[in-house]
C-alpha cells in the first residue's frame, strides 16, 4: 500500500493531542466541527515538509546579497538549470527561503523498489539523498545504476534485508542506486556513504550537504525566529542552556557581531564537540562550549569558578532555554511510535531547567523559553507554571514574525 498520510501516531497519543487542541476555548471561538477539522489539518501538515527550505546566512563572514548570489549559482547546478527563486525573509534579514516544489504527482513508479526507515524518509522529503545505512529493504535483483522507486516504512514493520515489503509505505520518489543489493546486505560492517541518489523526489528541495558551509546554516524558520526574539546585543554575556548542535548558539554570536560572550552548555560530549566545530567553521570566537548538565548550572557556594560552569546566580544578561522536548512539531514527521508516557515525560526536566535559568538571569534580563513541540503541557502550561512559581518574571508580548507553512 502506498499513501501520503497525516502523521501516524499511537491512538492514545493522538487522543492526547486532540484533547489539548479541541478544548473549550477553541470550541467556543469556532465550533467543535471546525476545531476538529483544524486539528486534522495540523496532523496532515506535520507529515509534509514546509513550503520553504530555510537557510540562515552567516552575516559574520559575508553579506546576505553575496551569499544569495553564490547560492543561486549552486542551485542552478543542482537543479539542472531549473529556475527556483531565493527569497529574503521580509522580517528576518539574515534568512533566505527557497520554495519547495511538490508534491509532484506525475512520477512513474518503478518495479525495482527500496524501502528506507522513517527517519531517512523524513530527510529525503527535505532534499537529502539516501545513504546506505538508511536502506532497510531492496528488490531481489537490484544492482548499481538501476532506477529505483524509494518508499518509507513509516510503521517500522519491514525486516532488514527483505526482498519485498507489502506493508504501509510512502512513496518518496525515484533515484539511481549507487550500490547493489548484495553490497548493501553483504553482512560486512555497515556501509557508509551514498546508497541511492534521488533524481525524481516527490518534493523537490535542494540538498545542502557541504553547500557553502562557512556561509550558510540549514535551520528551520521557527528556530531562527527564537534567536531574533532573544535579541542579543554586542558586549552582553549570554547563556544557551541546551545548545547542541549549535544552530542557535552561532546565530546568537553572529547577531552580537561576535562581541561579548556566549556560553553554550550540553551534557553530551559529542554534541558539545559539534558546537565547537560549528563555531570554528563559521569563524565565531565569542562562543565557549562546555559539557555540563544545565539543571546543575547554578553555583551554590557563591565561589566564582572563573567563567566555567556552574555559574553564580544573576550572571547572564540573556538566556535561551530551548528545552529538550517531545519534538512533536518537527516537520516532516510521517510517524511517531512513542507511547503517551514518552511524549508526556519532558515536563519535569523542563521545569528543572527553567528553575536554573531564572536563578542565572540578571535582574531585568531576558529569558526566552522555546520548544519544537506542539503539546500544551510543554508550552502554554509551562509558561503559566513559571509565572506562578517565579513572581519576578513578567510575560512579554510575542513579536510577530511572518512564518510560512
Amino acid at each position: 500500500m502506498s499513501v501520503f498520510p497525516k502523521i501516524s501516531l499511537r491512538p492514545e497519543v493522538e487522543n492526547y493531542l486532540k484533547e489539548g487542541f479541541v478544548n473549550k476555548e477553541i470550541v467556543s471561538a469556532f465550533s467543535k466541527e471546525e476545531a476538529e477539522r483544524k486539528f486534522e489539518t495540523l496532523l496532515k501538515h506535520l507529515s509534509h515538509p514546509p513550503s520553504f527550505t530555510t537557510v540562515r546566512v552567516n552575516t559574520h563572514l559575508a553579506s546576505v546579497q553575496h551569499v544569495k548570489n553564490l547560492l543561486l549559482d549552486e542551485l542552478q547546478k543542482q537543479l539542472n538549470g531549473l529556475s527556483v527563486p531565493i527569497l529574503q525573509h521580509p522580517d528576518l534579514q539574515d534568512i533566505l527561503l527557497i520554495p519547495v516544489i511538490g508534491p509532484r504527482k506525475n512520477i512513474k513508479k518503478q518495479q525495482c523498489e527500496a524501502i528506507v526507515g522513517a527517519q531517512c524518509g523524513n530527510a529525503v522529503l527535505r532534499g537529502a539523498h539516501v545513504y546506505a545505512p538508511g536502506i532497510v529493504s531492496a528488490s531481489k535483483f537490484m544492482k548499481a545504476g538501476d532506477v529505483i522507486s524509494v518508499y518509507s516504512d513509516i510503521k517500522g514493520k519491514c525486516k532488514k534485508g527483505a526482498k519485498e515489503f507489502d506493508g504501509t509505505k510512502v512513496f518518496l520518489g525515484n533515484g539511481i542506486s549507487e550500490l547493489s543489493r548484495k553490497e548493501i546486505f553483504s553482512g560486512l560492517p555497515e556501509l557508509k556513504g551514498m546508497g541511492i541518489r534521488m533524481t525524481e523526489p516527490v518534493y523537490l528541495s535542494p540538498s545542502f550537504d557541504n553547500v557553502l558551509p562557512r556561509y550558510l546554516f540549514l535551520q528551520n524558520l521557527p528556530s531562527a525566529v527564537v534567536t531574533h526574539v532573544l535579541n542579543p546585543q554586542p558586549g552582553e554575556k549570554i547563556l544557551d542552556l541546551c545548545a547542541a548542535p549549535g544552530g542557535k548558539t552561532t546565530h546568537i554570536a553572529a547577531l552580537m557581531h561576535d562581541q561579548g560572550e556566549v556560553i553554550a552548555l550540553d551534557k553530551i560530549f559529542n554534541k558539545v564537540e559539534k558546537i565547537k566545530q560549528n563555531a570554528l567553521l563559521l569563524g565565531l570566537n565569542s562562543i565557549r562550549a562546555f559539557c555540563f548538565d544545565g539543571t546543575k548550572a547554578v553555583k551554590l557556594d557563591m565561589v566564582d569558578t572563573e567563567g566555567e560552569p556552574p555559574f553564580l546566580p544573576e550572571t547572564f544578561d540573556r538566556i535561551l532555554l530551548d528545552a529538550p522536548c517531545s519534538g512533536m512539531g518537527q516537520r516532516p514527521n510521517m510517524a511517531c511510535t512513542w507511547s503517551l508516557k514518552e511524549v508526556a515525560s519532558y515536563q519535569p526536566l523542563q521545569r528543572k531547567l527553567f528553575t536554573a535559568a531564572v536563578q542565572l538571569l540578571k535582574p531585568g534580563g531576558v529569558l526566552v523559553y522555546s520548544t519544537c513541540t506542539i503539546t500544551l503541557a510543554e508550552n502554554e502550561e509551562q509558561v503559566a507554571w513559571a509565572l506562578t512559581k517565579f513572581p519576578c518574571l513578567q510575560l512579554q508580548p510575542q513579536v510577530f514574525f511572518r512564518t510560512f507553512s
